[in-house]
C-alpha cells in the first residue's frame, strides 16, 4: 500500500496517474494547501520542503518527496514506465528533468506573475510568457518525431501533461495552435484510462480501484 499526500496541482496529479498505470493500490492523504497543512510538523517529518507531493511505500517503509523522484521511485519498484537499457533510460530521464527544471518552474512562475502576484509586472509576466511558449515549441519539435517525449511511453509523459493541460486552461490561457504534435499528445494522453483517474482527483468524477480518500 501507498500513502499518498498530495493536492490538486499539476506535480499533484502525477503520482496518481502513475500508481494507476502501473496498479499500485494507494491511500489519498489530502493537503489542504490553502489552509497550511504542508507546514504540519507531522507533514514535514515526510517532506522537509512541505511541498506536495510525497509518498509513504508501507511495504518498505520508505518516503519519497519530490514529484520526480517519487515517479522514479515507482517505476523502479515495479519494473514499469522507465526502461533499464542505458540510452533509453537516459532519453526518459532527460526529459522528465526537462518538465523538473524547466516546464514546471516556468509555467508555474507565469501563473504567479499574471494571476497572483499582488502588482502586476509585464516585463515578469512577458517574460515568462514567452519562456512557457519557448518550451512549448521544444516540446512540439520532439513531438513531430515520437509518439511519446522520448519514444515510448513513460514517466516523462506522465510528468509534463498535467502542466501542459493545466496550461492550456483559463488559468494561464496558453494557445497549442502553433503546436499540432502537442495537441496529438494531448489527445493521446487524455484517451489512457490512468490518466482520466488520476486528472479527476478529487472531483466527483474520480472513479478508482486502486485508490481511496484516506
Amino acid at each position: 500500500m501507498i500513502d499518498f499526500y498530495t493536492a490538486g496541482t499539476p506535480n499533484g496529479y502525477k503520482p496518481a496517474i502513475m500508481l494507476e498505470e502501473i496498479g499500485l493500490p494507494y491511500s489519498i492523504h489530502k493537503i489542504d494547501i490553502g489552509k497550511g497543512e504542508q507546514f504540519s510538523p507531522e507533514y514535514v517529518e515526510i517532506n522537509p520542503n512541505s511541498k506536495i507531493p510525497a509518498i509513504i511505500d508501507r511495504e518498505t517503509g520508505i518516503s519519497i518527496f519530490e514529484s520526480g523522484a517519487v515517479l522514479i521511485y515507482l517505476a523502479e519498484k515495479t519494473g514499469k514506465l522507465l526502461p533499464t537499457e542505458p540510452a533509453e533510460r537516459a532519453r526518459v530521464m532527460g526529459w522528465l528533468m526537462f518538465q523538473m527544471a524547466s516546464v514546471g518552474p516556468m509555467f508555474g512562475q507565469f501563473g504567479h506573475f499574471r494571476n497572483a502576484a499582488p502588482e502586476k509586472l509585464p516585463y515578469a509576466i512577458e517574460r515568462y510568457q514567452k519562456e512557457a511558449t519557448r518550451l512549448l515549441k521544444v516540446l512540439e519539435h520532439q513531438l513531430a518525431k515520437t509518439t511519446y517525449m522520448a519514444g515510448d511511453y513513460s514517466i516523462a509523459d506522465i510528468a509534463t501533461y498535467p502542466w501542459v493541460f493545466g496550461a492550456t486552461g483559463p488559468y494561464l490561457e496558453v494557445s497549442l495552435d502553433d503546436c499540432p504534435n502537442v495537441q496529438r499528445w494531448m489527445e493521446v494522453m487524455q484517451a489512457r484510462p490512468a490518466v482520466k483517474t488520476g486528472m479527476s482527483l478529487f472531483s466527483p468524477e474520480f472513479d478508482s480501484k486502486l485508490g481511496a480518500i484516506a
